[in-house]
């Protein structure tokens, strides 16, 4: 019997009954970290990482939660579990389940480059490796951080001198922390949706270190913070919300702002090329450090990356699963 296997509830480990970013309530789950495709409400028992357990409490309220450092070895029945960075959002982890000397790694979601916010990824050895593939394509390559921070600022400060706020949309957990990491807040105020703020109290509280922000909710007066750069959910940008700040323009941060037709579907003025997940050549990269034999290619361009595995040598196959959540087209 394989250690891990697909099931209709999620990724399941006989050896320790356990599963892995189930989609189903079950007694026990281990989560690779908080985004709402990954860690579900409903389960009887929930283990995640030290770093990603605040967020999951505070997305999830008051749950039966243990948590687990990286690196730090458990033994659950008859497996030994293992947390490990995995670089995607702060508290991330790819989940490696040793059985009877066979390692398995669930990696989650995750990118290879160091974002200077998120614990940097880690490879890990072993025999089968399961890998997202959101951004499985050649098509998909990231440019260097500093270089899209220097856009994003340059932009920011062109809204402020033409008297216009500017608006970024992005995901409120990872994404928008990392964005405002990259920000230079000489340019003016850098305000946040309550979504976003709230997810950033919860950082600060475990001593995460974020830069000055401030809650943009129904009782801030636009007028009073002239020049702004306002962090927002996608879905908040043509709110009524969004049309009392007056002039504005929108951006979108996300890996999807690099296919054309998704960035004219988007009607915002700009699209930045930054994203959580690996990118092509990312992918390939981490796959090829595991020194895995077998790889589970799960959520994003499944058979298209899995045929070029197989192309290449390895032996893959695609896992249909409920992934894929925070940074599907619909969230940028």
């Amino acid at each position: 019997m394989s250690v891990l296997t697909f099931t209709p509830d999620g990724i399941y480990c006989a050896a320790g009954d356990f599963y892995i970013d189930p989609w189903r309530p079950v007694p026990r789950a281990l989560i690779t970290h908080g985004h709402a495709d990954h860690a579900r409400w409903g389960m009887g028992n929930y283990l995640a990482s030290d770093i990603a357990a605040p967020v999951m409490r505070h997305r999830l309220g008051d749950i039966a939660l243990d948590t687990i450092t990286y690196g730090e070895r458990r033994v659950i029945g008859d497996a030994t579990v293992s947390f490990h960075p995995a670089g995607h959002v702060p508290g991330s982890a790819q989940i490696r389940v040793e059985v009877a000397g066979e390692v398995w790694v669930a990696s989650g979601d995750y990118k290879v480059v160091d974002d200077g916010l998120s614990t940097p990824f880690e490879p890990v050895k072993c025999h089968h490796f399961i890998t997202e593939s959101t951004f499985g394509l050649p098509v998909f390559r990231w440019q260097d951080q500093a270089v899209i921070a220097t856009q994003i600022n340059d932009w920011w400060a062109g809204c402020a001198a033409a008297g216009k706020t500017a608006f970024l949309g992005c995901y409120a957990l990872g994404k928008a922390q990392r964005l405002m990491s990259m920000l230079n807040p000489e340019i003016g105020p850098i305000l946040t949706h309550t979504a976003i703020e709230n997810t950033n109290a919860v950082m600060r509280d475990q001593g995460i270190d974020l830069v000055d922000t401030i809650r943009a909710d129904a009782d801030l007066t636009p007028k009073d913070h002239p020049g702004a750069l306002v962090l927002a959910p996608p879905s908040a940008l043509g709110s009524a919300w969004a049309r009392k700040f007056g002039a504005r323009e929108t951006a979108f941060a996300s890996g999807w702002m690099a296919v054309r037709g998704i960035r004219r579907r988007r009607a915002g003025d700009r699209g930045f090329v930054i994203s959580d997940h690996a990118d092509w050549v990312g992918l390939l990269s981490a796959i090829k450090e595991t020194r895995a034999e077998n790889i589970y290619v799960t959520h994003g361009y499944t058979d298209i990356f899995a045929r070029y595995l197989n192309a290449e040598g390895w032996t893959a196959e695609v896992v249909p699963t409920e992934f894929g959540g925070d940074e599907a087209e619909d969230a940028a």
